[in-house]
């Protein structure tokens, strides 16, 4: 349950102001929200169970040195806080991928998400979670984490008609990232347990 809190609550985070966001409101505005959500859940799903299945393999095979890990993760998420103040935008071209995009909706929304997830900075923290906590908890939560936050941009999209606060969803993701870095290198460091 544990890896499942804190991995759904770290992916949330991490997804804010995410391009993800972008284009899961861009879909919606073309299709049908229910086949977006459902298209972006079975991407997310499939992208992040091979990330679990890296961390899980990382941290079952480098187990022994735990606390480096856990210092080496820390610096992961103070990395994350870096990236998600540099902001990530869509580009013209995937603007009009997402708009003009044929076919079923789940297949385009689907494979749409997962090629923008593949190395994105949610498929790095699913990895780096699955290296400290159990991987079907993290793989469930990070699962859970991203589509929320994901529908939270459809609704908040559809409902409000503007644009999301960026900066300042920037800065708390941002700064929640560095919080939980420093926990963890302090936890490896055997500062805190």
């Amino acid at each position: 349950m544990e890896a499942f809190l804190i991995s759904t609550a770290v992916i949330f985070v991490a997804e804010l102001g995410d391009k993800s966001q972008l284009m899961a409101m861009t879909f919606a505005s073309r299709y049908r929200a229910r086949d977006v959500i459902l298209g972006i859940t079975v991407a997310t799903a499939i992208v992040h169970l091979a990330s679990v299945a890296i961390g899980f393999f990382i941290g079952d095979a480098f187990g022994e040195y735990q606390g480096v890990i856990a210092i080496v993760a820390g610096v992961a998420f103070l990395a994350f806080a870096v990236w998600t103040l540099r902001g990530d935008e869509l580009t013209d071209e995937e603007a009009d991928k997402a708009r003009k995009s044929k076919g079923m909706a789940l297949l385009a929304v689907g494979t749409a998400f997962f090629l923008a997830e593949l190395g994105d900075k949610t498929m790095l923290a699913t990895i780096t979670l699955a290296t400290q906590h159990g991987w079907l908890g993290t793989w469930i939560g990070s699962t859970v984490g991203m589509v929320a936050a994901d529908a939270l941009a459809i609704v908040v999209g559809a409902v409000l008609g503007r644009k999301l606060p960026e900066k300042v969803i920037q800065i708390g993701a941002a700064v929640l990232f560095a919080l939980f870095g420093v926990w963890l290198i302090l936890e490896g460091a055997g500062v805190i347990g």
